[in-house]
């Protein structure tokens, strides 16, 4: 923050006070991070869906693979574990909340176009997608496992896709 505070040419209290603290700047930026991921891997999924695919699991798909092969988000996971974990994960944070409330927007999407039904309301599906991505892309982190990209992804298809009519 010292450092952060003289290249922006101000004091560290006005550092602190604009920002919070530096777990809050933090979730600041790693969420600015997401978006750009997020939309990233909309436009992608969308420039390559074949037509009648759901939105839902291609960008999914596409998210999974963007934050695994992130070495920035990497080095912060190596580095600060409990730290990135903490703002990454916290319910009451910009990451997972924004990701959340986007990966419900695809599904109301994918209800709207291709008449998807869910088994459960899509808030609560949404809820369970994020954080099934959670636990498998930082699982090195939060289980001492492997992270697993390819098992997340067929998790997750499964789960929206297992209840189409």
């Amino acid at each position: 923050m010292q450092a952060l505070a003289q290249e922006l040419g101000v004091s560290r209290v006005t550092l602190f006070r604009r920002v919070g603290s530096r777990e809050a700047l933090l979730g600041q930026a790693l969420w600015m991070l997401t978006q750009c991921t997020l939309d990233t891997a909309a436009a992608k999924w969308e420039a390559e869906r074949p037509d009648g695919e759901l939105h839902t699991p291609g960008t999914g798909q596409h998210i999974n693979a963007m934050v695994s092969q992130s070495k920035g988000l990497r080095r912060l996971l190596d580095d600060e574990p409990a730290l990135a974990i903490r703002v990454l994960t916290d319910p009451r944070g910009q990451v997972q909340t924004g990701t959340v409330a986007f990966v419900e927007e695809l599904l109301r999407r994918d209800i709207g176009e291709f008449g998807l039904v869910t088994l459960v309301e899509p808030d609560a599906l949404a809820y369970a997608l994020v954080r099934l991505g959670e636990s498998f892309l930082y699982a090195d982190v939060l289980a001492g496992r492997k992270p697993d990209v390819e098992t997340v992804n067929r998790l997750q298809r499964a789960l929206v896709e297992g209840t189409l009519p």
